[in-house]
């Protein structure tokens, strides 16, 4: 079965309503999990610990979706190698 990775990481957004972080220099990167049963548990924990701060938002990213194997290069990928 091929490996379905996801980052979870979040920090204080400008706006509640936004998904603008305040400071990228403060995300909090809470690590990168080898499926989204382990990352939700992740993601669920930080939320649930920084429930009281309206502007703390905590994200799962899809990282397999970011690269298919498969597809051919961007040409931004090209540049580089």
């Amino acid at each position: 079965m091929p490996q379905r990775l996801h980052l979870v990481f979040g920090g204080e957004l400008v706006d509640p309503q936004r998904t603008e972080f305040a400071n990228t220099d403060d995300i909090h990167i809470v690590g990168m999990f080898p499926d989204y049963a382990s990352a939700y548990d992740a993601w669920k924990a930080e939320a649930q610990r920084t429930v009281d701060n309206a502007h703390m938002r905590y994200f799962i990213a899809h990282i397999h979706r970011l690269r298919d194997e498969e597809q051919e290069v961007s040409p931004t990928e090209e540049l580089g190698g």
